[in-house]
């Protein structure tokens, strides 16, 4: 009577066999498809259309580091803490000031990203930081123990 563990390494050789069948299949496959790829041209086809040009934003060759810029939420965070009150507009103004390609769509998109996590507010058309939220000091358990005296 078999052990457990000859059955399992007889199950693990028959599943090797079939992996080995399966990459042979998978190489013909491969080889039908590379054959099939090349078809021979009888007739004139209208030229392919050429890919778009380069953007116009800055790209980043290869030989260059990457550096890790600002994200737009923190830049607009900074230009309110530094400026105050301002509207989008006011605030793409300042961040393009900086050297940042960026539009007033994109401010007014992360502007209300950043009301809807409470980072910003928008009060008469300016934005602003939302108020510093001052936390009151919670009592020690020594301050609770009176009080609790004094219900009973």
């Amino acid at each position: 009577m078999d052990t457990s563990l000859e059955r399992i390494r007889a199950k693990i050789a028959e599943l090797e066999a079939k992996i080995a069948d399966l990459r042979v299949a998978e190489r013909e496959l491969h080889a039908l498809e590379k054959s099939s790829a090349r078809p021979a041209r009888t007739t004139s086809e209208p030229k392919p259309r050429q890919k778009p040009g380069p953007k116009a934003g800055r790209r980043l060759k290869a030989s260059e580091p990457a550096t890790a810029r600002q994200t737009i939420g923190a830049a607009i965070t900074a230009v309110l803490e530094q400026h105050g009150a301002l509207s989008a507009a006011e605030i793409a103004e300042h961040i393009k000031a900086t050297g940042r390609e960026i539009n007033n769509r994109t401010v007014s998109f992360a502007l209300q990203a950043l009301k809807k996590r409470g980072l910003a507010k928008n009060v008469d058309g300016k934005w602003t930081p939302p108020k510093g939220r001052s936390r009151r000091p919670r009592p020690s358990s020594e301050d609770r123990t009176p009080e609790i005296e004094k219900a009973a």
